[in-house]
């Protein structure tokens, strides 16, 4: 009986005989290459130092290697500039041949580098920024968030703030894609009054106009998104203008983490924000992660050292599981889903989507028993939580 193979059959037998051999051909790297570009200057610098050493504290903690290979971290500045970081981005694939890419901090600046990185079949393994098109339509099997997905902590927020029975809420962030999700995660689970939204420029110090307006908006309550200087600012000047007399204010936990306390001081005092981290919280990994950071940097972690931490920690798992063969992009891919690591943040998981589904914590602003102003946490907001965004995603 003759066996009838048709010229398209044909092809696709081919193929898939290409892609055999090129697995089975795959071999063990010599060493792990990673590019971090983050924010070193400006505003935004402390939350790209911080994502740094968090990721530097991890590679040393297994001894200069990452799942058993020696580690190469190449740093770059992305100097908060799209069309700067899409250049640097370039380099660092093209040139340093970086087998992992890391540190942005700000999802303008994601946005603008994510698809030459794509393109070039890198894995961006996120320890910070967390836009909802990646999340949604824009997913990618080449991106994966150890951090969150932007309106995550948001949406916490709002519920502790809805819960809470705040009547009447002024917002503010800044105008750029995660401030827009910010605020949408918060409205998502906020059902009062939103009496004043405002959003402002990134490079914004002042904000005189906008307390004005929060004054006569006669909001029980304050939510700002504002990392950095940005939140460092406000925070002196909305206390200085005697608006905490009147309204509660709130964040995430990125606006009123340690190097805004470090910052702005007793102001801070009583101030309620969520994060999916603390640096109380009781496990192991944490435990020595907070006590090795302070002793080699002198100051507490903030939540994106604990996200450079987990990001060089699921690079290194991943790199261990496949077997160092990092030119078998999908036993990468395989090994990085399935992040078999102990996180600082306690369970971890991905969703299909490749976003963390995990828990958020309601924290406050408060002196510890060493008399350091810091966050404890009060309870958790959300088990188990998932973005808004999965839904859109066809990647499986």
């Amino acid at each position: 009986m003759k066996s009838f193979v048709t010229p398209s059959l044909r092809l696709t037998l081919a193929a898939t005989a290409a892609l055999t051999l090129l697995a089975s051909a795959a071999h063990a790297a010599d060493k792990v290459k990673v590019g971090l570009l983050s924010t070193l200057s400006g505003p935004g610098a402390g939350l790209g130092v911080d994502i740094r050493d968090g990721f530097t504290l991890a590679v040393k903690h297994a001894g200069g290697k990452l799942g058993g290979l020696p580690a190469e971290v190449i740093v770059a500045d992305d100097q908060a500039s799209p069309d700067g970081a899409k250049q640097t981005a370039d380099r660092l694939i093209k040139r340093d041949k970086v087998d992992f890419m890391t540190g942005v901090v700000f999802s303008n600046v994601m946005l603008a580098v994510g698809k030459p990185i794509f393109d070039a079949k890198t894995f961006y393994i996120s320890a910070n920024a967390g836009p909802s098109q990646f999340a949604g339509a824009q997913c990618n099997p080449f991106f994966f968030s150890a951090s969150y997905q932007n309106d995550n902590m948001h949406e916490a927020v709002g519920k502790t703030v809805q819960d809470k029975g705040f009547k009447k809420v002024a917002l503010l962030a800044p105008n750029y894609p995660a401030g827009k999700d910010a605020l949408t995660g918060f409205k998502r689970f906020y059902k009062g009054s939103i009496v004043s939204e405002e959003y402002t420029p990134l490079s914004q110090l002042d904000y005189g106009a906008e307390l004005s307006k929060m004054r006569a908006s006669g909001a029980d309550a304050v939510y700002i998104f504002l990392p950095g200087g940005l939140g460092i600012n406000f925070i002196k000047q909305f206390v200085g203008a005697g608006l905490s007399k009147d309204m509660t204010l709130f964040g995430p936990g990125f606006s009123a983490d340690e190097d805004v306390i470090r910052a702005v001081g007793d102001p801070m005092l009583g101030m309620f924000n969520t994060s999916q981290w603390a640096h109380d919280i009781d496990n192991p990994a944490n435990k020595r992660f907070v006590a090795d950071f302070q002793k080699d940097y002198g100051r507490l972690p903030t939540l994106y050292a604990a996200q450079g931490y987990d990001a060089a920690r699921l690079i290194d798992a991943a790199v261990r599981d496949s077997k160092g063969k990092l030119d078998d992009k999908e036993a990468v891919r395989k090994a990085l889903k399935a992040a078999k690591f102990d996180s600082v943040r306690g369970a971890f998981k991905f969703n299909t989507n490749q976003f963390p589904i995990q828990d958020y914590y309601l924290r406050v602003i408060t002196k510890d028993t060493q008399g350091r102003i810091t966050n404890r946490t009060l309870g958790t907001v959300f088990k188990n939580h998932a973005d808004a965004y999965v839904g859109e995603c066809k990647m499986q």
